[in-house]
């Protein structure tokens, strides 16, 4: 544009100064203002997004864990298992008890039919008639010898053959009461007893099936499963760590989110020199049969209940430098961040020997979110100084 009259051009020129100064204040204007955030804090604004993401809990006192956690089998208390077998050979013609069922020490699981159950009590009656016939002739021959009558060798002979029938009659009856059978029944019905109270965890027995003493599998299997085992590998370098008596928490797949208590009963003295492991056996109460045997399991070690530690989520970690850092809360939203000293470091938890306290606001879940959110903020691009 050319402008005629010098003075017009000096004027258009302050205008265009004045009306760039209003657009500067205006804008100036429109910036808001923020408090000062010092630096490691965070402050979330009201209408943040990322609240939602982020979780607390209260840092509290817990019995600390001394390595990582250890793969095991629950296993049946073999103290309080049996395996049924036959003693005799028969045919199952009775019935049979149910798999799952509970039955009590002396209840019968099954009834067979047992020729040499009739055997064994005829040898029995055959017996008591044998020391009988025995008795009452050695009575006899005493009197002859007590009078003179009878030859010293008759009566050392009737004397004999009394001692003879006593221990064939013995015999018979220690063959029945090894059998489970108290006195003289009728017939072959031969009751296969539970030894002792349980659960009827395994069953292989049919109707009609013929039965032997021999056979490679017990017929059931009784357990109490108000009582388990747990079977663990512990490598040589940790063996150190396990004691008798020592408490573990169990978990499995079944109840991911409860801990099942258990105290350590056995520790092997040999070492497998394949794996380099050593076998540790754990006492696991089971009252409300929650557990099975055969489960796989995720066995803790826990120290004694008077050391106890702060004990925090590992995800709840991050590091920065070369130091370990939380964010802990100072009120709503508004968080600190700080380094912490870890002692031992596991696959999901971290125990901490300095740098949190009991009843402090730790944050569980979204410490990398704020940690990002710090640095944003730090540069003057954070969600506060928008």
């Amino acid at each position: 544009m050319l402008f005629a009259n010098p003075h017009t051009k000096h004027l258009a020129m302050v205008l265009v100064c004045l009306m760039m100064l209003a657009c500067q204040q205006q804008t100036e204007e429109k910036k808001p203002t923020h408090p000062s955030i010092p630096k490691d804090e965070v402050l979330l604004s009201p209408n943040s997004p990322k609240r939602s993401y982020i979780q607390e809990a209260i840092v509290e006192l817990s019995v600390r864990p001394l390595l990582d956690p250890v793969t095991g089998n629950v296993v049946y208390d073999e103290t309080r298992t049996v395996r049924v077998s036959s003693p005799i050979s028969g045919r199952v013609t009775g019935q049979i008890a149910r798999l799952g069922s509970y039955y009590k020490a002396g209840q019968a699981l099954a009834i067979l039919d047992s020729p040499d159950l009739g055997q064994a009590q005829s040898d029995y009656v055959k017996a008591l008639a044998d020391q009988n016939l025995a008795e009452r002739t050695f009575k006899r021959q005493q009197e002859l010898f007590e009078h003179g009558v009878a030859a010293r060798k008759d009566f050392d002979q009737a004397q004999d053959d009394l001692q003879r029938a006593k221990g064939e009659t013995e015999r018979a009856r220690l063959k029945l009461a090894n059998l489970g059978v108290k006195g003289i029944n009728s017939g072959n019905q031969f009751a296969l007893l539970a030894p002792i109270s349980g659960e009827v965890t395994e069953r292989n027995i049919n109707p009609g099936m013929e039965v032997r003493p021999d056979l490679p599998a017990p017929l059931f299997v009784l357990s109490d499963l108000s009582h388990l085992w747990v079977l663990m590998d512990i490598f040589e370098k940790d063996i150190g760590l396990i004691r008798l008596g020592q408490q573990v928490s169990v978990k499995v797949q079944a109840y991911p989110d409860q801990n099942f208590p258990g105290t350590v009963d056995f520790i092997s003295r040999v070492v497998d020199e394949n794996t380099r492991t050593v076998k540790v056996r754990c006492v696991l109460p089971n009252p409300q049969k929650k557990l099975l045997p055969a489960m796989y399991a995720m066995v803790e070690i826990l120290s004694g209940p008077k050391d106890q530690g702060i004990v925090i989520p590992l995800n709840s970690l991050f590091t920065e430098g070369e130091s370990d850092w939380v964010f802990v809360a100072l009120d709503d939203y508004h968080y600190l961040k700080r380094p912490v000293k870890v002692g031992l470091r596991l696959k999901d938890k971290a125990v901490i020997t300095d740098g949190l306290k009991p009843g402090e606001r730790l944050v569980v879940h979204g410490a990398l979110l704020l940690r990002t959110e710090e640095d944003a903020e730090q540069d003057g691009n954070g969600e506060t100084n928008q």
